[in-house]
Parts: structure tokens; sequence; C-alpha cells
């Protein structure tokens, strides 16, 4: 039985991560902060499944204990300082977690396990003010807050531990994923929340920023899995998964309330306060690596993401549950 160990197994990817592991038979570690307020609920659903054990990205010492006492075969650092607003007002912290704590993790497998195979959450935001379109594994970075300039450098630094100590580390650009497990923070999330509040007299409006700004979005359960098939390759290369089609965040908000039957103009309100300083205008990413190298496809299409959101959320009202 092969052992996996998730940091950040408590987040979105963490938990359709798990999932996926477990069907495939592995011994599933989380990594896991202690904490005053634990948020399990993305992983409640298998918390009797995974072994949880605390250790922190800005501790190395934590980290090299973790790797030793586990011994795992396959490392995915999916935890960081994730969400792009927050990089602006937390910049230090952003660049502690994002930054250096990939450093750590490779240190402590270099130290505890190096024939360990270790997969570097990279992002779509690293290449922020586009050169080119779309983006692949060739096209430069140009990041355009602290957090896409955070994960250039984890991302850079993973290719510099590959290349000096001969690690099987590997980058995952990932373009936007989500699902109906998104943190109401991202956009995506609160437009379908947003949506099922309304729809259930909750909220009368629906508070956005840039409309005009357009994603590759894709669900996040099939961008696990090529998490998985990079760390099955035979030899490590870094891989964009995406779908290589972009929507605005006004075809999201067209798809979604029109998906209850509703007209979202006459809700959605445009407030210049949630703006970025620096926008990201048009991610758009080209797979063709992924899909010819490791066979990775996408199951989901963007206007059954939508739907698949909006169901969710509207069944989590609907039903009294926990929203």
């Amino acid at each position: 039985m092969k052992k996996a160990l998730i940091t950040g197994i408590t987040g979105q990817d963490g938990s359709y991560l798990a999932d996926l592991l477990l069907e495939k038979g592995y011994e599933v570690y989380g990594m896991v902060r202690r904490s005053s307020t634990e948020t399990f609920e993305r992983i409640s659903h298998l918390i009797d499944r995974v072994h949880l054990m605390q250790a922190d990205l800005l501790d190395e010492l934590s980290l090299i204990r973790l790797v030793e006492s586990i011994g795992p075969d396959e490392v995915y650092n999916l935890a960081a300082m994730s969400f792009v607003p927050t990089s602006w007002s937390q910049p230090v912290l952003t660049g502690e977690f994002t930054a250096i704590g990939v450093t750590r993790v490779l240190e402590a497998l270099r130290i505890a396990q190096p024939k360990a195979r270790f997969y570097q959450a990279s992002s779509s935001e690293m290449f922020g003010m586009v050169r080119e379109v779309p983006q692949t594994e060739l096209t430069p970075f140009h990041p355009r807050s602290p957090y896409g300039v955070a994960k250039v450098y984890g991302h850079y630094i993973t290719v510099n531990y590959r290349e000096s100590y001969d690690l099987f580390a590997v980058s995952g650009i990932l373009f936007n994923h989500e699902s109906p497990r998104r943190g109401k923070e991202f956009v995506t999330r609160k437009i379908t929340d947003g949506v099922a509040r309304i729809k259930t007299g909750r909220a009368t409006e629906l508070r956005l920023g840039n409309l005009d700004a357009e994603r590759d979005w894709g669900f996040a359960g099939d961008y696990v899995e090529a998490m998985w098939r990079m760390l099955q390759a035979d030899a490590p290369r870094d891989y964009v998964v995406a779908t290589g089609e972009t929507h605005s965040v006004r075809e999201f908000c067209e798809l979604a309330f029109g998906h209850v039957g509703l007209d979202w103009e006459q809700y959605v309100r445009v407030d210049s306060s949630l703006v970025r300083p620096a926008e990201v205008d048009q991610l758009l990413g080209d797979a063709t690596r992924a899909e010819t190298e490791l066979g990775w496809r996408r199951r989901v299409d963007f206007p059954g993401l939508v739907r698949m959101m909006v169901d969710a959320d509207l069944a989590r009202y609907q039903g009294g549950g926990a929203v």
C-alpha cells in the first residue's frame, strides 16, 4: 500500500485528492496546523479513513519529523495562503507560506525521504500580465499579486531541487478550478452562494468587482487526477492543467442566475472596492502536454460546473444543513 502525504488536506483540492487516493488504495496522511478552531468540513466524510498529523510550513523541524514518521511515497504540497486579494494585505505572511514554505518541505524530503515523489501546486496566477495566449509550460511569468510572486518562487525552487538533488519533483500549473467545496471568498462560490441566497429569499443583491475578468475555469475533482498522474510518470516534468476555454465573471453570473430562472442584471451590483489593485484580465491555458503525455482529460464542462455549484448551494439552504 502506497503512502501519500497531503499538505492542505482540509482545503478544496486536498479533500478531492484524498478522495481520489483512497479510491486507489493509498494510505493517506494529511498535514494540519495546530489551530484553536478546527475546519474539517471538507473532509468530514472521510475523517475516519485518513491520518491527520500536526506540522507547520513555518516550522521546518516539524516537517522533517513528519516526513520521518510517515516515510511517504508521494507528497502533495497543496498548503498555501491561497486567496489572492488577501496577499496584498498580508504579503509577508503570503511569502512565508506560499514561497519559503515550499523550500522547507523540499528540504524535509531531501533530508528524510529523498526517494519520495513531490508535487508542488503552482498556479496560473504566475502568468499574470500574460505574454501570450494561450499560456503553456514555456510562457514567461509576469505575476500581478504577492500571491503570484510567491507561487513563482515555489515553482522555481521545485525546479531547482529537481535539477540540484535529483528529486522527483514536479509542478502542476493549474488554472482556476472550482467546486461546491470552494471557499465563499472566491468569486465563483461567492456567485453561486449569492444565487442560492437570493433564490431562497435570504438576500436581495450580490456585490462583485470586475465583471470582465476572464478565467479558464475547470472542476477541481478533474484537476486532482492530473496531480496524481504527474507523480506516476516515468520522468518528472511540469504541466499546465486547464480546459482551453475562457469565460468572464459576467458569463458565470448569467449561467448561475439563469439556472434558477433569475435575471442576473436585476441583482448584481458592481463594487469598485472589490477590484484588485493590479488585475489579471485573461488567463487561458493550453494543456496539450498533460493530455498527450499523461492521458489526462477533463470530464466536467463549464456549464456543468456552474450548475453543479448552484445546485449544491441551493441544497444547503433548502435542506437546512450547514452552509
